[in-house]
């Protein structure tokens, strides 16, 4: 699977195309966004052991929430059970994924507390309260604990990245997803940079009106995270069909949103690999079979060899 570099203004369109993916179905993506964050705050009520259920089984919610994304792509209808979905097919290695991105954060938790040191750890944990002549010390050692704690962190957000999509679109195994998800990352580096400033200025922004804004912007950084997959290992952008009759494919990029009129059907195929439907005389084709990309093109013949 080859990994493609994207050019850096494609930061900002991951997240405009991932609005677009929320304007489809936004009552939707509110719904899916408002259960997970219920989820996420009744397993918070089990001290500590609840933290690390939800940081398990996360990558599959992820994965669900990326299958809910390519079912709009392809005019189907987004509901709450693609929250789940993904528990009834790839769930052991998408909780391997978790579990290794869980001890990542245990071991970077350990290595904080060991610079901050006792003092530190009692002032966080129990409010301890520190000596003026000690307070110098205990922030030096905070601001290194957290220059170290976010230099080791990256790398393991970077490695979870994609990881579940690659689990669920192409059964990549979990550690190799890992690895393919790290890589891709760091190839394009520059977009995600622009991508994370971008993101945290929404952020600051959608706090502000009592933090409603983040029931736009958080189901806004689940499609952009499928969006971006597509960009960078699929090399296409998103495309929509239309749940009425024929389809639509509508390319959302930089330079412009261009929808191609509804064709007769004679003039549709469907894509052999991930079947959805576009235009005859765009698609591959190879011994009567149609392809949306060379890329769905190579993985069905790697399928089928």
């Amino acid at each position: 699977m080859e990994v493609h570099q994207v050019k850096a203004k494609q930061g900002l369109q991951w997240i405009m195309s991932g609005f677009y993916l929320f304007r489809m179905a936004p009552a939707a993506w509110i719904l899916l966004t408002f259960t997970l964050v219920l989820i996420a705050m009744s397993l918070a009520l089990v001290p500590l052991l609840g933290q690390f259920v939800f940081t398990l089984i996360s990558p599959v919610f992820l994965a669900g929430l990326m299958l809910g994304c390519k079912a709009l792509e392809q005019g189907e209808k987004l509901d709450l059970s693609y929250l789940f979905i993904a528990f009834k097919t790839n769930s052991a290695p998408l909780i391997t994924i978790g579990g290794i991105y869980l001890i990542g954060q245990v071991l970077i938790v350990g290595i904080v507390m060991l610079i901050g040191g006792t003092v530190m750890v009692d002032m966080l944990l129990y409010g301890k309260r520190v000596d003026e002549s000690e307070l110098m010390g205990v922030m030096s050692s905070m601001m290194t604990a957290s220059l170290i704690a976010i230099s080791l962190s990256i790398p393991l957000i970077m490695a979870a990245w994609f990881s579940p999509l690659l689990v669920i679109f192409h059964n990549v195994p979990p550690i190799q997803a890992m690895k393919k998800s790290f890589f891709a990352c760091l190839r394009n580096f520059v977009p995600f940079q622009l991508y994370g400033i971008v993101i945290i200025i929404l952020a600051i922004i959608a706090i502000i009106p009592y933090g409603l804004g983040l029931f736009i912007l958080t189901p806004t950084i689940f499609a952009s995270i499928y969006v971006s997959y597509k960009d960078i290992f699929l090399a296409e952008p998103i495309m929509m069909k239309n749940s009425e009759t024929n389809p639509i494919k509508e390319k959302v990029s930089w330079e412009n949103t261009e929808k191609i009129p509804d064709q007769s059907e004679e003039d549709i195929v469907k894509c052999a690999q991930c079947s959805i439907q576009i235009p005859k005389n765009e698609a591959i084709n190879v011994d009567d079979k149609f392809f949306c990309s060379d890329e769905h093109r190579r993985q069905y013949q790697e399928d089928k060899s």
